[in-house]
């Protein structure tokens, strides 16, 4: 699921439920010119797109991750650990957006060097203040790596 747009930023949103999938496409929304937004539902299917593999062959590299903790199969640690340990996917930054308030699943994605970690918020206004948080850090202030 992707909407192309020439020098955009490509991010990869991880994350199986579908309210949130449709939470996130619209409150993302106001950045459409900004980037292109891919969705993966499973751990295997996010690495399968970050690895350019099979049907994702010859599409864009990815230069931003979100991704939730809590997926079917493959966790998202998991997929932080084979994206950390990969040297071709090392350098794309992961922002962890997740429901988890436990300390443990912080200190573990810290351990697992993710970039960032966010509790999701439930409602559409926090959502959106979080989506905006993002976006002036990540695609305003910070430079990301050259595309994976």
């Amino acid at each position: 699921m992707q909407e192309n747009k020439k020098n955009a930023v490509e991010i990869l949103l991880v994350e199986d439920n579908p309210a949130d999938i449709r939470l996130a496409r619209e409150v993302l929304g106001v950045w459409r010119n900004r980037f292109n937004l891919n969705v993966a539902q499973t751990g295997d299917a996010a690495l399968a797109l970050l690895r350019r593999e099979g049907v994702h062959a010859g599409k864009p590299k990815t230069s931003l991750v979100l991704l939730d903790l809590n997926l079917p199969g493959k966790s998202g640690l998991d997929v932080l650990t084979e994206i950390k340990s990969d040297k071709e996917l090392k350098r794309i930054p992961v922002i962890i957006l997740t429901n988890s308030f436990m300390q443990s699943d912080v200190d573990s994605a810290y351990e697992f060097h993710a970039n960032c970690y966010i509790v999701k918020p439930i409602d559409l206004p926090e959502f959106g203040k979080v989506a905006r948080a993002i976006e002036n850090f990540w695609l305003t202030v910070a430079r990301l790596p050259e595309a994976c």
